[in-house]
């Protein structure tokens, strides 16, 4: 979980978590609770670098790398 944390981050990944971190904080400081759970789903496709909830894996462009660690 931290390698995919730290590594591969692109600018769209980047725009995808600052952009739904700030809805966060934007909606917890107007007190519209819902806008909170709204901009959680861009922040964690950033952060955790979610491809499957951009709709990457309904097309069937989902590359799964065998993990060379185990």
């Amino acid at each position: 979980m931290k390698k995919r944390i730290f590594t591969g981050w692109t600018w769209i990944r980047a725009a995808y978590f600052f952009i739904g971190s700030w809805v966060i904080v934007q909606s917890a400081v107007e007190g519209e609770w819902i806008g909170v759970l709204l901009g959680a789903w861009p922040a964690a496709m950033g952060l955790f670098g979610l491809a499957c909830a951009g709709g990457n894996c309904s097309t069937g462009n989902c590359e799964v790398k065998s993990d060379v660690d185990r």
